[in-house]
């Protein structure tokens, strides 16, 4: 079965954030299946759906992001996906 995982970045907007979160996800080989970005005033908000084959990488993952999240001034979390929608059910 395909696993996914939800990714959400938020912070001012600026240049590169889209370029250095989609490094990030390459460098760990996944795959971005849907996207949607948007600016709120000056704030930048994004939240991904990504392919995530091993699951065990997500703790490797966010220590990657802890570098882009410092340097951007960002907020980047990563939730499995059916952790997300259970979450977020109404």
């Amino acid at each position: 079965m395909q696993k996914r995982a939800v990714v959400t970045v938020v912070g001012k907007d600026q240049v590169g954030i889209i370029a250095r979160v989609t490094n990030v996800l390459a460098k760990y080989q996944m795959n971005v299946q849907d996207i949607s970005q948007t600016i709120l005033q000056d704030f930048f908000t994004m939240i991904m759906l990504v392919d995530l084959a091993e699951q065990d990488k997500i703790d490797d993952l966010l220590h990657a992001f802890e570098s882009v999240e410092k340097e951007l001034g960002l907020t980047i979390s990563i939730q499995l996906e059916d952790v997300f929608q259970a979450m977020h059910r109404v």
